[in-house]
């Protein structure tokens, strides 16, 4: 499973089969756990000062394709288009990103497709869960370092850390009894030394580019409402 896979799996109610967030935010974090992953496989990398070029830019280590897809898709993105800051490049990065993960998790038979329609003229699809075994596994480590203060590894932090920047840790854990608290310790998670260097800075810059999405979506859907 990939990061953005256990991310969705998390971000979609298991019954109702909807989202428990809100576009854009959502997809944006759905990339940027792509991006986390060619950067935990040593694909792609962060710029730093003292590099030779600007820092906080897109950089491609490895071209090689991964074998998975969905990844060497993205990865391409990257490649054709490198020295982006990685909020300038997240938008791309996300597009049919959802539902490619989404088609991939229904094969699979994690989840099922069941497609409906509202108000008996709009098709929809929702994707409840068909098979959560591995969902569990995900949730009972997100768990064990939220609640219990276990020490989390590469995958399991960033998890962390993308909830934390769409603001959703206690939609996804919700029998914990003080949300605040919960949300705390998710934030201090994100900021902590849980990951190696180049790991780290692709997780504060893939949070940067949600929060600042979120923001501009609150931003823009103020502005027409006013209007």
């Amino acid at each position: 499973m990939l990061i953005a896979e256990d991310l969705l799996l998390l971000l979609y109610d298991d019954e109702s089969g909807k989202p428990i967030a809100g576009s854009p935010g959502l997809d944006y974090a759905l990339a940027g756990a792509v991006l986390i992953e060619l950067t935990l496989l040593g694909k792609t990398d962060i710029t730093a000062a003292g590099d030779g070029v600007k820092p906080g830019r897109l950089k491609v280590l490895d071209a090689a394709p991964t074998g998975d897809p969905i990844l060497d898709e993205r990865l391409a993105f990257v490649v054709d288009k490198p020295g982006k800051r990685p909020k300038d490049q997240i938008g791309r990065l996300s597009k049919k990103l959802r539902d490619q993960l989404l088609a991939r998790l229904a094969e699979r038979g994690v989840l099922e497709a069941d497609k409906g329609k509202v108000l008996g003229l709009f098709p929809v699809t929702r994707w409840p869960a068909k098979d959560a075994r591995h969902e569990g596994e995900v949730r009972s480590k997100l768990e064990a370092v939220l609640k219990v203060g276990t020490t989390p590894d590469e995958r399991t932090g960033a998890l962390i850390a993308l909830l934390s920047a769409l603001n959703v840790v206690p939609k996804v854990v919700t029998d914990a009894v003080d949300k605040k608290a919960l949300k705390q310790r998710a934030k201090q998670i994100a900021e902590s030394d849980w990951a190696a260097d180049a790991v780290r800075k692709a997780v504060t810059e893939m949070q940067a580019a949600v929060t600042t999405a979120i923001i501009v979506a609150s931003s823009t859907a103020a502005a027409s409402g006013s209007s």
